[in-house]
């Protein structure tokens, strides 16, 4: 993956500043300013941060690392989206995880000195940030808010992988299919005429893997909704008709 980053650069909205950005050259904190994720730290705290990162741009379908890696870097999102999936011992193939700007990626195998559990994997072309381990605990140890901000965040992961782990012990599949569908929109859903439309490329084998469902059964499943209005959309296009419907096809008994 090239490089992008290492003076700083002030000017255009922050995804434009670190496309733009050349090796040599340094971000400053404006970069990450608008992620939730930072949104506890102050400027000074915020320059250290962004200047002790590298940028690297991921094409779409290139991967961050590989499952079974030892971990060399951990990442924030900046722009773009990725889709982490893992293969079980059986050779099945898993999406355990969906990461969008602000999200953390590799800190858990970081902090755990273990290999990476899973591929992330760009789904559009995407930018993210890199730190070594050393340095990010070095940022960790100078400004604890970062701290604070990486234990809420691995506290929301952990809570998702709790609720996924429910939903595929109790629920029916067509419940998993919708509680899959509607944080989805929760996490890169934006309205538009006639509904939600989620701005991540997600096909139906995709939402099998996220459900532990077939192939054939999401695709009999979205096909019924289609026809009742619930969804809409094409074979990477997904568009919420009837969000309210749909909340009620995942909280029925």
């Amino acid at each position: 993956m090239p490089s992008l980053s290492c003076e700083p650069l002030r000017h255009g909205a922050p995804e434009e500043r670190a496309r733009q950005a050349t090796p040599g050259r340094r971000l400053d904190g404006s970069v990450i300013r608008h992620l939730d994720f930072f949104k506890e730290l102050d400027d000074s705290a915020l320059d250290d941060i962004a200047g002790a990162a590298r940028p690297e741009r991921i094409p779409r379908g290139e991967a961050l690392f590989r499952q079974g890696e030892p971990p060399h870097a951990l990442f924030i999102v900046l722009s773009g989206r990725f889709k982490a999936i893992q293969v079980t011992p059986e050779g099945r193939q898993v999406v355990v995880r969906l990461a969008g700007p602000g999200d953390l990626i590799g800190h858990v195998s970081v902090f755990a000195e273990k290999p990476y559990p899973a591929t992330p994997t760009a789904a559009t072309e995407s930018i993210a940030l890199m730190w070594s381990p050393r340095t990010f605990i070095a940022l960790m140890a100078r400004h604890p808010p970062l701290s604070l901000a990486v234990v809420r965040n691995m506290g929301r992961f952990i809570e998702e992988a709790h609720t996924r782990l429910r939903e595929s012990s109790t629920e029916r599949v067509e419940r998993r299919i919708a509680h899959a569908v509607l944080r989805l929109a929760q996490q890169a859903g934006h309205r538009v005429d006639g509904g939600v439309e989620i701005s991540f490329p997600m096909t139906r084998q995709d939402l099998a893997l996220m459900t532990g469902a077939t192939l054939h059964t999401v695709s009999r499943v979205l096909s019924a909704w289609e026809q009742q209005g619930v969804v809409g959309g094409g074979r990477q296009h997904l568009v919420l008709r009837d969000p309210q419907a749909l909340a009620r096809i995942a909280e029925e008994c």
